[in-house]
């Protein structure tokens, strides 16, 4: 597989950040049209424009689609980007639909959380991790009693640990590029990213609470006078 240089990674990465940005979740939700209204899964549940947000707020076949949607477009980017830039090119288009994803900035940079985005990625770039990404996650999620978020930092370091090691033992990738020094590269940026979303949405109250919060407030102001 050929090498590419800086300029045709550089475009490779481009080129991956702007599918990342396509609206997957904001597509299902118009089209879902729930009550006839029109609503913004930011403003809803947890304001997360991802699969799990648009299952608890449309369904669960809503958000089924969003999963899917959010699947193919990292697939179709770390491919695409192969294509493009060589095997580099995949970790680089990798790395730039997550980043999308997460800061579109046809929306003012509120995107979703990346995970669905970076396993997509993961099926192309790194496939021979996906196996022990999935068996960690599922024990990591039982042990922490469901809480996402340290399921998601453990995942993370493991997964860029791991890239490291795929890089400098040259182990075999299945069907996905050669291990060179992006794959850390990779793996330690679109996990930056990803537990930042979290971090950063777990500082926010639920945009959805905030009418309830108001309403409270104003009773008790009422009580009170």
């Amino acid at each position: 597989m050929r090498k590419a240089n800086a300029r045709t990674l550089g475009f490779a990465a481009v080129v991956g950040y702007l599918i990342g940005t396509f609206p997957t979740a904001d597509i299902v939700n118009r089209l879902s049209k729930r009550n006839g209204t029109k609503t913004d899964l930011r403003d809803e549940g947890t304001g997360n424009p991802g699969a799990l947000n648009a299952a608890k707020t449309l369904g669960a076949r809503w958000g089924a689609v969003v999963l899917g949607g959010d699947l193919l477009k990292a697939v179709g980017a770390s491919l695409l980007g192969r294509r493009l830039a060589g095997d580099d090119g995949a970790y680089a288009a990798g790395t730039g639909v997550v980043v999308g994803h997460c800061f579109p900035v046809w929306n003012g940079f509120r995107g979703g959380k990346g995970v669905a985005a970076s396993a997509g990625t993961a099926a192309v770039c790194f496939p021979a991790y996906m196996p022990i990404d999935v068996a960690l996650a599922a024990m990591t999620l039982a042990y922490s009693k469901g809480r996402a978020g340290l399921a998601t930092y453990v995942a993370s370091a493991v997964f860029t640990a791991s890239s490291l090691v795929w890089w400098k033992t040259q182990r075999g990738n299945l069907w996905g590029p050669r291990p060179s020094a992006w794959l850390p590269v990779y793996s330690a940026a679109t996990s930056a990213v990803i537990c930042y979303r979290f971090l950063s949405a777990a500082s926010e109250p639920p945009s959805a609470y905030q009418p309830e919060v108001q309403s409270v407030s104003k009773k008790e102001a009422s009580l009170v006078s």
